[in-house]
């Protein structure tokens, strides 16, 4: 017989799954491809925008850290993308912007095998990251980002 609490536990990691994917921080979308080849992709995608200034500047595995630590995760990358000509001046008027930029990509696999890739909205870094570095940003700057961010993300999940 199922206990109460393990009933409310699965309610509360119910309810703080479908609150991820709410998130107004953030856009999650699904993947048709596996983690390697939504990687691959992506950093594609972002390579083709290198004359505009666009560049990977690495990846974090988190699965691999997590097995070097005797633990176990599914697939986990942390693709670090930016363009030097954006973020640079920015850097210049306000240091701490450093501890923000570049921007990160995730790709990701769920207990369902599904993948997955998780980034920020430009919205979020004109509206939240950067004004705490005491720094604005222009609609059009950040609509420009926005496009870039979909369609990246796009050639990489469909």
């Amino acid at each position: 017989m199922i206990s109460q609490n393990t009933i409310i536990a699965g309610i509360l990691l119910l309810i703080s799954s479908s609150q991820a994917f709410a998130d107004s921080s953030s856009i999650t979308k699904p993947s048709k491809y596996t983690v390697q080849e939504t990687i691959e992709k992506f950093e594609a995608a972002v390579e083709s925008k290198a004359p505009g200034g666009w560049v990977i500047f690495g990846r974090i595995d988190h699965a691999a850290a997590a097995k070097d630590a005797g633990l176990e995760m599914q697939p986990r990358m942390v693709i670090i993308v930016g363009n030097p000509k954006g973020g640079t001046p920015a850097m210049t008027k306000s240091a701490t912007l450093a501890i923000d930029l570049p921007m990160k990509a995730l790709v990701w696999q769920d207990d369902q095998n599904k993948v997955w890739l998780t980034y920020n909205l430009s919205e979020y870094g004109a509206k939240e990251i950067y004004p705490r570095h005491g720094l604005t940003v222009p609609d059009d700057a950040a609509k420009t980002l926005e496009k870039f961010l979909a369609d990246a993300s796009d050639q990489s999940t469909q």
